[in-house]
């Protein structure tokens, strides 16, 4: 699919190359042999919204997920998922040093430790510079002026972080859209949530059962109710998903070369001893100039039938929606849009198709 060559060439805002970025399938292991020697226990009755597994990060610093298990715990619930559908997808969105990098600096619990480092940095600051340009006799009257002010400044920028990351995350979000589109296949979606609980951080990996026809139906049904007025139904698209852009490097077009010169070039399969050492450094660096940064927008070209946009929006908000969904953050938005009879999720105010309609239309 478009999203899923797009997202495997993402590259981050500071434009560095995710060389480990690269997936392959994996090889059969002895936790596939158990899997298979074990009969799968019947798939209960699930409903939209009711969270299948909660798989945590083995680490704060390096965060990474153990997906064989991770398999193997679907597995057991009745849920059979091939490794070029979950492993595989995942360690392409997740398994990246950039990517891990952005999970701990914006997880909930450094935000937790950078709160006291802010507030000592802002007081100083402040009480610094107010002594230059204020002579005061009674310094407790400054100190108590500026811890007040300190306190509220630092509670003003960890609420603006708070607040933003209940928004759809470009480093993280848009990543799992390759995997939630091989999952809901499935049945689920997939999304990473974080939050402190007695001063303790939870990173955790959320497989959330999910049956999207309905949301598909409800979600074609108001864009071809609004097919009169498509021309301002795109520009409210192109409005508010604006700032969904996908920054990747590709390869500017070259003369046509047969399928055996390609591949001994791939990152992968390339030796790393040649006699030619010279001509392969030539080569290289040509490759490495040919390469162009182009700009790929997530709104939904307006060619598309009334279904696929459907479609293209859903899994653009997916990841976005089940992590609000498992933090439980979803419930400022009922008062704007009460329960109604399309609600198709029994779990949560408002179901994914709302959510995305409530963001874009």
């Amino acid at each position: 699919m478009l999203y899923t060559f797009l997202l495997q060439n993402v590259v981050t805002s500071e434009h560095m190359e995710d060389k480990d970025g690269l997936c392959c399938v994996m090889d059969e292991s002895d936790v596939d042999v158990q899997i298979r020697q074990n009969k799968a226990q019947p798939q209960p009755n699930w409903s939209n919204g009711q969270c299948v597994l909660a798989l945590p990060t083995r680490s704060m610093i390096n965060p990474r997920f153990d997906l064989t298990l991770c398999r193997a715990k679907l597995e057991s619930k009745g849920f059979q998922i091939p490794v070029s559908d979950l492993e595989a997808p995942l360690k392409t969105a997740l398994a990246v040093s950039s990517v891990k990098r952005f999970m701990v600096f914006n997880s909930a619990v450094f935000h937790f430790m950078m709160a006291p480092v802010l507030y000592v940095v802002v007081w100083c600051a402040i009480f610094s510079t107010l002594h230059l340009y204020i002579s005061v006799t009674d310094y407790w009257v400054i100190c108590v002026s500026v811890s007040l002010v300190s306190i509220f400044l630092t509670t003003a920028i960890i609420f603006v972080l708070h607040n933003r990351k209940k928004e759809i995350n470009m480093n993280l979000d848009i990543r799992l859209i390759q995997v939630n589109e091989r999952m809901v296949k499935h049945k689920l979606l997939v999304a990473v949530a974080d939050w402190v609980q007695n001063c303790t951080g939870n990173m955790q990996l959320h497989f959330v059962y999910w049956d999207m026809s309905q949301c598909l139906r409800a979600l074609t049904e108001t864009l071809e109710e609004l097919s009169f007025v498509e021309n301002e139904t795109q520009k409210k698209l192109k409005r508010k998903m604006s700032h969904l852009v996908l920054v990747t490097e590709v390869t500017a077009a070259e003369p046509e070369v047969d399928s055996s010169e390609v591949e001994p070039d791939s990152d992968e399969q390339r030796p790393l001893l040649r006699n030619e050492d010279r001509d392969c450094d030539t080569s290289a660096s040509q490759r490495d100039d040919a390469k162009v940064t182009t700009n790929y927008s997530l709104v939904p070209d307006a060619s598309l039938a009334a279904q696929a946009k459907a479609y293209q929006l859903l899994m653009t908000y997916s990841a976005a929606y089940v992590k609000l969904l498992v933090s439980q953050q979803l419930s400022g938005l009922s008062h704007h849009h009460p329960r109604t009879r399309r609600n198709h999720c029994t779990t949560a105010p408002v179901c994914l198709c709302q959510y995305t309609k409530n963001k874009v239309l």
